[in-house]
């Protein structure tokens, strides 16, 4: 019997395009609103700017995913996206996630990250805050595409 994710260390990697499929079921899978098509996720394997991760445990099927994009001449990374499975939420991946995008970021000379979450989505807000991400500006009122408000979080990586 394999163990399951909780007891399972979470490993994360950078996508590949063999991962395609796997990204757009578990977008489909997690997200009514806001999905990345596959279109997107193809052109985001392929950029300089944009860096896919894969979070799995035991070499099954990933878990979870999170996308971050790094804006020339800019610092600061943008973590655009995160997801994990219903299964594995509280497992871990979403923590194994954030610190795989810090890594990046620091690893491309960046001093910080910074994120948009739904003001109803409290597990989310307490991982971001237990991770060391501060609230800042105001709520970004409709943020979403079903017109759901966001909060702005940044984590100074310096």
């Amino acid at each position: 019997m394999t163990p399951s994710p909780a007891t399972a260390a979470v490993r994360v990697r950078r996508a590949e395009l063999s991962d395609l499929d796997d990204l757009v079921a578990l977008e489909q899978a997690t997200f009514d609103h806001d999905q990345i098509s596959r279109a997107q996720y193809r052109r985001h394997l392929d950029s300089d700017t944009a860096r896919v991760l894969v979070a799995s445990a035991n070499h099954r099927r990933f878990l979870g995913t999170a996308l971050v994009f790094f804006r020339k001449g800019s610092r600061v990374a943008r973590l655009y996206s995160i997801a994990s499975l219903p299964e594995a939420r509280g497992k871990g991946v979403g923590t194994a996630l954030i610190e795989a995008v810090e890594a990046a970021t620091r690893q491309r000379r960046g001093h910080a990250v910074r994120l948009e979450v739904r003001t109803d989505n409290h597990s989310a807000v307490r991982l971001y805050e237990r991770l060391g991400y501060q609230r800042i500006g105001p709520v970004l009122k409709g943020f979403y595409e079903d017109g759901s408000d966001a909060y702005r979080f940044e984590k100074s990586l310096a």
